[in-house]
């Protein structure tokens, strides 16, 4: 794990506040985001229900997902031909835990 990444991660308002919807997926997306329920993805949120949120272009917020799971922070699952994606709480906790030994 990359601290510096991650803090790179981190370093865009837009980003961040998708950590936070993502922290409370029900309360911010509501239910026809979420992934089927056949599907064991729980907490999974649709790019497109992730842009819609943000009001940016879809292909900009797949870029910063992108980003976001490759440094850790996030977890996806393709189902058809949506991509779902949910916090990765082992990876933040990982992170928090480097910067407490700081």
């Amino acid at each position: 794990m990359d601290t510096i990444e991650i803090i790179k991660a981190l370093s865009n308002e837009t980003r961040i506040r998708i950590l936070e919807w993502l922290k409370e997926p029900e309360a911010n997306f509501g239910d026809q985001s979420r992934m089927p329920a056949d599907c064991d993805f729980q907490g999974g949120i649709c790019v497109g229900a992730i842009a819609d949120k943000a009001g940016l272009a879809q292909s900009v917020i797949s870029g910063y997902l992108v980003k976001m799971q490759k440094v850790g922070l996030l977890e996806s699952r393709r189902h058809c031909q949506w991509t779902y994606y949910r916090r990765d709480e082992e990876g933040i906790r990982k992170f928090i835990e480097q910067l407490e030994k700081l």
